[in-house]
């Protein structure tokens, strides 16, 4: 794999994020990740699974230099709807999904973070969904998934702000369920993980799926329309704009168009 690489010990997948340097999320990423989960699913010998990533970051967004790549309202909304199914796939995948996020977890990388079951993130880490701050709107069922953790105030504060939250704030607003030393991250990943895995993989599984049903239907009304209204705001003047002044890293200059 170009983007990821994995191993298991002790009934324990490890998922590293390998794309220097923020590890952003380009559909390459996203399209290894799906690979490793078909072969991780039915591997009896793997209970749990966790993500983290290599260098200074968790991840810190998805990949806007691939957003220039593409032309069309359908082809963003394609890109969301993509991400949209991988992220429920691991909501709903048979063994717990464990994140451990230092440095940060931005956009994409949130999303990413958020569809896991658990997030162990480091004190000083920055999670936050800042793709206004770009004239862009997330794409991977961040809208929806975020309110479920930090309430809809709060979630449209760090929305509308584009500004991040610390890893204590994380765990104190319940968007992540432990903050520690940086370095002691993926250790306590670890050790989480070693409790999990110890349980009947039927009873997890079955609790997997009760979680679930916490999801209404108007979680999945929510996703589609979110990919929707990615598709068309990522083809706006506005959103070309943040593009390009990201690139050009510089502040950019919206229009309302």
């Amino acid at each position: 794999m170009e983007y990821l690489k994995w191993s298991s010990e002790d009934n324990i997948a490890t998922i590293t994020l390998q794309r220097p340097p923020a590890n952003a999320l380009s559909s390459g990423v996203l399209r290894e990740l799906s690979a490793v989960f078909d072969e991780i699913e039915p591997n009896s010998d793997i209970r749990v699974v966790v993500i983290h990533g290599e260098g200074r970051f968790f991840s810190a967004g998805a990949d806007i230099k691939e957003f220039t790549t593409v032309t069309s309202s359908e082809g963003f909304a394609n890109l969301g709807k993509y991400g949209q199914d991988l992220f429920d796939r691991m909501e709903k995948f048979p063994k717990p999904i464990i994140a451990a996020i230092h440095g940060a977890a931005l956009g994409g990388g949130l999303e990413l973070a958020m569809a896991c079951h658990i997030r162990i993130v480091s004190e000083t880490a920055k999670l936050g969904l800042p793709e206004l701050q770009l004239g862009l709107i997330p794409g991977f069922a961040g809208t929806q998934r975020l309110p479920k953790y930090v309430g809809t105030a709060r979630a449209a504060e760090m929305l509308f702000t584009s500004e991040p939250i610390t890893g204590v704030e994380a765990v104190q607003y319940g968007l992540a369920n432990h903050a520690y030393p940086e370095a002691e991250v993926l250790e306590q990943a670890h050790k989480l993980a070693v409790k999990i895995a110890k349980k009947s993989p039927g009873s997890i599984r079955a609790a997997i799926q009760l979680l679930n049903y916490a999801k209404t239907s108007e979680f999945y009304e929510g996703m589609k329309k979110e990919a929707e209204l990615f598709g068309e705001v990522f083809v706006s003047i506005d959103a070309k704009e943040g593009i390009q002044a990201f690139m050009e890293k510089r502040q950019p200059h919206f229009k309302g168009e």
